[in-house]
């Protein structure tokens, strides 16, 4: 257990609406783990006694009322004595070396990176279901950034990082007016934004990693997936700068493609041959990713991913067109 009268490096900020056994796990390794001194900054919505068993930790509960995840963020890096914010999730837990390779990047190249950001690994501790989830991100060709959900070499330069697992330096995050924001999700892809736009530098650490628990039933998982999807249409019109990528956009033309090709096939000859080749070309792609799934999971969860994966696609397409022709936000605090 660390000494608690150690001068901070990092501050670990934790916003959450209530406590519960993922908030403990988190905490307890939190008191674990190997590094440099950090402090804790808990943000509840209502007063909350910290229990017995992290009394001799240095932690601070900050009630914040029912707001969202990023107005909670903001709150504690005001109080932060440290000179590094690191950002992580009540459902998220640290390895045992997390802030020691961070330290190790930033002690390497912290006067050039403005934040670092590190993989959140499905936990094999975790539900089949909730592993099924996970194992939809494990490859580009279904999730899209593999390294956000495992360790991916080499480390390189970033321009988005969820927030689960990111650490900013303290005075950067307070220069661009930090999360600033009610969006949820999506404050942590405005804040990243918000950093390289003003020329700071983001980099990838594939060694500095957490454990994230994933949705535990297909329905919360698309509804996750239905959230992501329509912050990033949202994000593509009004944050053109690193959400408007062909990348966020395929998902979107996959539907409009069944959409146009499913019964156009039907009437017209041509139509029908070129559904069919696209299908095909689906069909290998989720061989692909079958195969990048089962590097990580047994192959029954690989099996059964499939069709999740296809729901993703779907679903997430169908979001982000919603997002991308709204006018109006309204926040749900995360709730």
């Amino acid at each position: 257990m660390m000494m608690t009268d150690a001068v901070p490096l990092f501050s670990v900020i934790i916003p959450f609406k209530v406590w519960n056994p993922d908030l403990d796990e988190c905490l307890r390794r939190l008191a674990g783990m190997e590094g440099p001194a950090w402090e804790a900054i808990l943000l509840p919505d209502d007063e909350t006694v910290l229990p017995e068993e992290y009394a001799g930790l240095p932690i601070t509960v900050i009630p914040t009322s029912e707001v969202g995840p990023a107005i909670k963020r903001d709150r504690g890096a005001e109080s932060a004595k440290a000179p590094y914010l690191a950002f992580i999730d009540d459902d998220a837990y640290p390895f045992r070396d997390w802030l020691r390779e961070a330290e190790k990047a930033l002690t390497q190249d912290g006067d050039e990176l403005s934040a670092i950001g590190g993989p959140a690994i499905t936990p094999a501790s975790d539900p089949f279901w909730s592993r099924v989830s996970g194992a939809v991100f494990l490859s580009r060709l279904s999730g899209g950034f593999p390294e956000r959900y495992v360790p991916v070499e080499p480390g390189r330069f970033i321009d988005d990082w969820p927030s689960v697992n990111l650490i900013v330096a303290k005075n950067v995050f307070l220069e661009i007016g930090g999360f600033d924001s009610v969006y949820w999700p999506g404050e942590d892809t405005k804040l990243c934004r918000d950093i390289v736009t003003r020329g700071g530098r983001i980099r990838y650490i594939p060694s500095m990693k957490v454990h994230h628990h994933r949705r535990a039933s297909l329905k919360k998982h698309l509804v996750q997936v239905g959230n992501y999807g329509f912050h990033r249409g949202l994000f593509a019109r009004k944050y053109p700068e690193t959400s408007r990528k062909p990348i966020f956009f395929i998902p979107s033309l996959f539907v409009l493609f069944l959409a146009i090709g499913l019964p156009g096939s039907y009437f017209i000859k041509e139509v029908y041959w070129l559904f069919a080749i696209g299908m095909g070309a689906y069909g290998v792609a989720l061989v692909k990713v079958f195969g990048d799934m089962v590097k990580y999971e047994p192959i029954v969860i690989g099996v059964l991913a499939l069709p999740y994966v296809f729901m993703t696609h779907i679903w997430y397409g169908v979001r982000f067109m919603v997002g991308l022709a709204s006018n109006n936000y309204k926040a749900s605090l995360g709730r």
